[in-house]
Protein backbone atom coordinates (compact mmCIF):
# COMPACT_ATOMS: atom_id res chain seq x y z
CA UNK A 1 0.00 0.00 0.00
CA UNK A 2 1.76 3.36 -1.14
CA UNK A 3 1.05 6.56 1.03
CA UNK A 4 -0.42 9.28 -0.65
CA UNK A 5 0.53 12.62 1.56
CA UNK A 6 -2.27 14.47 3.30
CA UNK A 7 -3.84 17.55 1.74
CA UNK A 8 -4.56 20.39 3.98
CA UNK A 9 -7.72 19.51 3.83
CA UNK A 10 -7.80 16.00 4.61
CA UNK A 11 -6.28 15.09 8.17
CA UNK A 12 -5.38 11.66 7.12
CA UNK A 13 -3.95 9.98 4.29
CA UNK A 14 -6.19 8.52 1.92
CA UNK A 15 -6.02 4.85 0.66
CA UNK A 16 -4.66 4.57 -2.51
CA UNK A 17 -5.15 1.47 -5.57
CA UNK A 18 -7.44 -0.96 -4.73
CA UNK A 19 -7.18 -0.48 -1.50
CA UNK A 20 -10.30 1.11 0.51
CA UNK A 21 -10.64 3.20 3.43
CA UNK A 22 -13.22 5.05 5.64
CA UNK A 23 -15.29 7.49 4.34
CA UNK A 24 -13.45 10.48 4.74
CA UNK A 25 -17.24 12.55 5.36
CA UNK A 26 -18.51 10.11 7.73
CA UNK A 27 -15.00 10.34 9.65
CA UNK A 28 -14.94 14.14 9.46
CA UNK A 29 -18.64 13.98 10.55
CA UNK A 30 -18.23 11.82 13.69
CA UNK A 31 -15.05 13.49 14.65
CA UNK A 32 -16.42 16.65 14.78
CA UNK A 33 -19.16 15.27 16.50
CA UNK A 34 -16.77 14.06 19.13
CA UNK A 35 -14.78 17.15 19.43
CA UNK A 36 -18.16 19.35 20.02
CA UNK A 37 -19.22 16.50 22.89
CA UNK A 38 -15.13 16.83 24.40
CA UNK A 39 -15.77 20.18 24.39
CA UNK A 40 -19.09 20.02 26.10
CA UNK A 41 -19.62 20.24 29.83
CA UNK A 42 -22.33 18.74 29.60
CA UNK A 43 -23.16 15.35 29.43
CA UNK A 44 -22.93 13.86 25.30
CA UNK A 45 -24.23 10.45 23.80
CA UNK A 46 -20.73 10.56 22.63
CA UNK A 47 -18.35 8.50 25.55
CA UNK A 48 -15.45 6.50 25.26
CA UNK A 49 -17.19 3.23 24.28
CA UNK A 50 -19.49 4.98 21.40
CA UNK A 51 -16.07 6.00 20.04
CA UNK A 52 -14.36 2.35 20.42
CA UNK A 53 -17.14 1.04 18.40
CA UNK A 54 -17.92 3.35 15.72
CA UNK A 55 -17.89 1.90 12.08
CA UNK A 56 -17.13 3.72 8.73
CA UNK A 57 -18.12 2.94 5.72
CA UNK A 58 -15.20 0.99 3.35
CA UNK A 59 -14.94 3.32 0.15
CA UNK A 60 -12.12 3.91 -2.54
CA UNK A 61 -10.14 6.69 -1.80
CA UNK A 62 -10.95 6.93 1.20
CA UNK A 63 -8.76 7.36 4.64
CA UNK A 64 -6.36 5.20 5.47
CA UNK A 65 -7.73 2.60 8.50
CA UNK A 66 -4.75 2.41 10.45
CA UNK A 67 -4.28 6.31 10.75
CA UNK A 68 -8.31 6.86 11.57
CA UNK A 69 -7.94 4.03 14.03
CA UNK A 70 -4.59 5.26 15.49
CA UNK A 71 -6.40 8.65 16.18
CA UNK A 72 -9.78 6.99 17.58
CA UNK A 73 -7.51 5.11 20.00
CA UNK A 74 -6.40 8.49 20.97
CA UNK A 75 -9.48 10.28 21.22
CA UNK A 76 -10.90 7.04 23.35
CA UNK A 77 -8.55 7.73 25.64
CA UNK A 78 -9.28 11.52 26.20
CA UNK A 79 -12.89 10.49 26.91
CA UNK A 80 -12.31 7.82 29.23
CA UNK A 81 -10.01 9.76 31.13
CA UNK A 82 -12.71 12.78 31.50
CA UNK A 83 -15.10 10.04 32.16
CA UNK A 84 -12.94 8.53 34.94
CA UNK A 85 -12.38 12.01 36.47
CA UNK A 86 -15.99 12.63 36.69
CA UNK A 87 -16.64 9.43 38.17
CA UNK A 88 -14.30 9.75 40.50
CA UNK A 89 -15.82 13.46 41.59
CA UNK A 90 -19.32 12.11 41.35
CA UNK A 91 -19.24 8.30 43.72
CA UNK A 92 -15.66 8.67 44.83
CA UNK A 93 -12.60 6.08 44.35
CA UNK A 94 -13.88 3.60 46.43
CA UNK A 95 -17.42 2.91 44.23
CA UNK A 96 -15.02 3.34 40.82
CA UNK A 97 -12.81 0.73 41.62
CA UNK A 98 -15.53 -1.38 43.32
CA UNK A 99 -17.49 -1.16 39.44
CA UNK A 100 -13.82 -1.63 37.70
CA UNK A 101 -12.98 -4.37 40.00
CA UNK A 102 -16.60 -6.32 39.23
CA UNK A 103 -16.28 -6.03 35.25
CA UNK A 104 -12.73 -7.00 35.81
CA UNK A 105 -14.03 -10.19 37.43
CA UNK A 106 -16.82 -11.20 35.14
CA UNK A 107 -14.52 -10.94 32.28
CA UNK A 108 -12.16 -13.18 34.30
CA UNK A 109 -14.78 -15.89 35.11
CA UNK A 110 -15.70 -16.26 31.28
CA UNK A 111 -12.13 -15.53 30.31
CA UNK A 112 -11.41 -18.88 32.65
CA UNK A 113 -13.48 -21.19 31.11
CA UNK A 114 -12.21 -24.30 29.55
CA UNK A 115 -10.54 -23.55 26.10
CA UNK A 116 -13.27 -23.68 23.57
CA UNK A 117 -16.35 -23.12 25.36
CA UNK A 118 -15.57 -19.46 26.67
CA UNK A 119 -17.68 -17.91 24.15
CA UNK A 120 -21.41 -19.29 21.65
CA UNK A 121 -20.13 -21.11 18.81
CA UNK A 122 -21.54 -20.35 15.56
CA UNK A 123 -23.96 -22.43 13.06
CA UNK A 124 -22.22 -25.28 11.21
CA UNK A 125 -22.35 -23.44 7.75
CA UNK A 126 -21.38 -20.30 9.56
CA UNK A 127 -17.79 -18.96 10.34
CA UNK A 128 -16.42 -16.92 13.28
CA UNK A 129 -13.28 -16.20 15.10
CA UNK A 130 -10.50 -18.83 15.38
CA UNK A 131 -11.33 -21.16 18.53
CA UNK A 132 -7.22 -21.49 19.33
CA UNK A 133 -6.48 -17.94 18.36
CA UNK A 134 -9.25 -16.11 20.41
CA UNK A 135 -8.22 -18.60 23.36
CA UNK A 136 -4.70 -17.77 23.18
CA UNK A 137 -5.75 -14.16 23.73
CA UNK A 138 -8.15 -14.72 26.25
CA UNK A 139 -5.42 -16.85 28.49
CA UNK A 140 -3.35 -13.43 28.20
CA UNK A 141 -5.94 -10.95 29.37
CA UNK A 142 -6.86 -13.68 32.08
CA UNK A 143 -2.98 -13.26 33.04
CA UNK A 144 -3.27 -9.46 32.82
CA UNK A 145 -6.59 -9.53 35.27
CA UNK A 146 -5.11 -12.13 37.90
CA UNK A 147 -1.10 -11.46 37.75
CA UNK A 148 -0.84 -8.12 36.31
CA UNK A 149 0.87 -9.98 33.46
CA UNK A 150 1.78 -7.30 30.57
CA UNK A 151 -0.92 -6.52 28.06
CA UNK A 152 -1.33 -2.97 26.31
CA UNK A 153 -4.92 -1.27 25.28
CA UNK A 154 -3.04 -1.13 22.28
CA UNK A 155 -2.85 -4.77 21.80
CA UNK A 156 -6.61 -5.48 22.76
CA UNK A 157 -7.74 -3.21 20.36
CA UNK A 158 -6.00 -3.90 17.21
CA UNK A 159 -5.79 -8.08 18.21
CA UNK A 160 -7.22 -9.36 14.69
CA UNK A 161 -8.53 -13.24 13.95
CA UNK A 162 -8.79 -15.27 11.59
CA UNK A 163 -12.15 -16.99 10.85
CA UNK A 164 -13.17 -20.65 10.94
CA UNK A 165 -16.63 -22.54 10.50
CA UNK A 166 -18.36 -23.15 13.63
CA UNK A 167 -16.07 -20.27 15.51
CA UNK A 168 -16.63 -18.17 18.17
CA UNK A 169 -19.86 -15.75 17.96
CA UNK A 170 -18.08 -12.66 16.53
CA UNK A 171 -20.27 -9.99 18.89
CA UNK A 172 -19.60 -11.96 21.98
CA UNK A 173 -15.93 -12.13 21.65
CA UNK A 174 -16.12 -8.11 20.52
CA UNK A 175 -17.91 -7.29 23.51
CA UNK A 176 -15.86 -8.80 25.86
CA UNK A 177 -12.26 -6.72 24.11
CA UNK A 178 -14.43 -3.96 24.25
CA UNK A 179 -14.96 -4.47 28.41
CA UNK A 180 -11.75 -5.52 29.06
CA UNK A 181 -10.23 -2.12 27.43
CA UNK A 182 -12.83 -0.09 29.54
CA UNK A 183 -11.26 -1.60 32.50
CA UNK A 184 -7.78 -1.13 31.03
CA UNK A 185 -8.46 2.47 30.70
CA UNK A 186 -10.67 2.91 33.87
CA UNK A 187 -7.52 2.22 35.77
CA UNK A 188 -4.75 3.45 33.97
Amino acid sequence: MTDQPMSEASPFPLASGRTKGYSPAAVDAFLARARDAFESDDETDVDAGVIRTVAFPLVTRGYQVLSVDAALGRVEDAFAARERERALARAGARAWVSQSRQLGQEILDRLTRPRGHRFSRTGPLRYGYRIDEVDLVADRIAGFLETGEAVSVEQIRTVAFRMQRRGYSEAQVDAVLDAIVEVMLAVV
